[in-house]
């Protein structure tokens, strides 16, 4: 896109459709999590899953990130090819390839932190099998009843902690868990008081509690408060929110400050077969759907459906080549439909690119 650099990408050279990040709020966002986090004692380990994007991990370390967190060794390796000197892989790992080459970069760079987690005794054998000169660094996770991964009680988290603590070729360094599909903030409240006695019961000198999605941090930043823990913040679709799904959930309903949509999809009005009715020329190949559609930024313009090329509006006074600019919703499954965005100011003009590497 350096071709166009300072040109306005409404010019249409880059064609439609196409989605653009916002430089402005793409900043602000950044700051304003490096600030939360700062105010009240934690640290931001920012899950880059949500856009894989080198530019963009580049701006949330040099705002302060403890490191980076991934799902997968795949994005591990990916991140690391980034410059991240930490990487916390927020999933128990039990892929060969990508523990082996975890063991090696743990070898070659004494300077690399990996941490990973484990919530059963077959768990950390795998690590300890797969483990080279350094050892694993593991988080213990405990879950809650009807959530993902994670030990169901305290006391199959202390189970495995112990295993973890007499076998070779790992390192317990603290605790980890997920309120993200949690309801209430009471409910928050209650699970964030069981990782709490999991970290008082552990011997670890300066444990790790890791925590994180992007709906809950306020309720994080004030219970956890007076832990003698090292809190990881693992929150990732903060850093370009949504117009959807995290614009109703985010913290900053309830707290002071915003979190402003980064992300903006434009395409053109291909057909209106009926009265009220037009096709537009963006599909499920090119914007999130799984947790919301969507969200159109003209007035009277509403979305009825997406297919896998197209999306079908009720709108009148519509017409084929009209190009219409829509906001999205859930944004950990945008930037995965793109390899390159480009980046733009106020006035849409290009002023950067922001790659992906899914």
């Amino acid at each position: 896109m350096q071709e166009i650099l300072g040109r306005s990408v409404l010019d249409g050279e880059l064609g439609f459709p196409l989605m653009v990040v916002h430089r402005d709020a793409l900043e602000h966002n950044i700051a304003t999590m490096a600030a939360f986090v700062r105010d009240h004692g934690l640290e931001l380990a920012p899950h880059a899953k949500t856009h894989l994007s080198p530019e963009i991990s580049a701006m949330q370390l040099g705002a302060g990130a403890w490191g980076l967190t991934v799902a997968t060794p795949r994005q591990a390796m990916a991140v690391r090819g980034f410059g991240a000197s930490r990487i916390m892989v927020a999933n128990q790992v039990v892929d060969p390839a990508g523990l082996r080459w975890a063991a090696a970069e743990l070898e070659r760079d004494p300077g690399f932190e990996f941490l990973t987690f484990a919530d059963s005794v077959e768990g950390v054998d795998i690590l300890a099998r797969h483990a080279g000169s350094r050892p694993f660094t593991v988080l213990a996770e405990l879950g809650h009843a009807g959530g993902r991964a994670g030990c169901r009680t305290l006391d199959e988290l202390l189970a495995v902690a112990a295993h973890a603590q007499r076998t070779d070729g790992v390192e317990l360094a603290g605790v980890a868990g997920y309120e993200g599909g949690l309801q209430s903030a009471d409910e928050v409240r209650k699970y964030l008081d069981s990782l709490q006695d999991a970290v008082d019961y552990l011997r670890v000198r300066t444990p790790i509690l890791s925590v994180g999605g992007s709906q809950w941090f306020d309720v994080i930043g004030r219970h956890l408060v007076a832990t003698q823990a090292r809190i990881l913040l693992r929150s990732g679709a903060y850093v370009t929110h949504d117009d959807g799904y995290y614009r109703e959930r985010t913290p900053f309903n309830r707290i002071p400050g915003e979190l402003r949509p980064a992300l903006e999809v434009w395409a053109h009005v291909l057909s209106t077969p009926e009265p009220g009715l037009a096709i537009v020329g963006m599909g499920k190949r090119d914007a999130p759907y799984d947790e919301g559609l969507p969200v159109p930024r003209r007035a009277g313009v509403t979305v009825v459906k997406m297919q896998d090329q197209h999306t079908v509006v009720h709108a009148d006074g519509l017409a084929p080549g009209d190009l219409l600019a829509f906001g999205i919703s859930h944004p950990c499954t945008a930037f995965d439909k793109w390899r390159s965005l480009p980046l733009v100011d106020q006035d849409y003009r290009v002023v950067g690119t922001v790659t992906t590497h899914f």
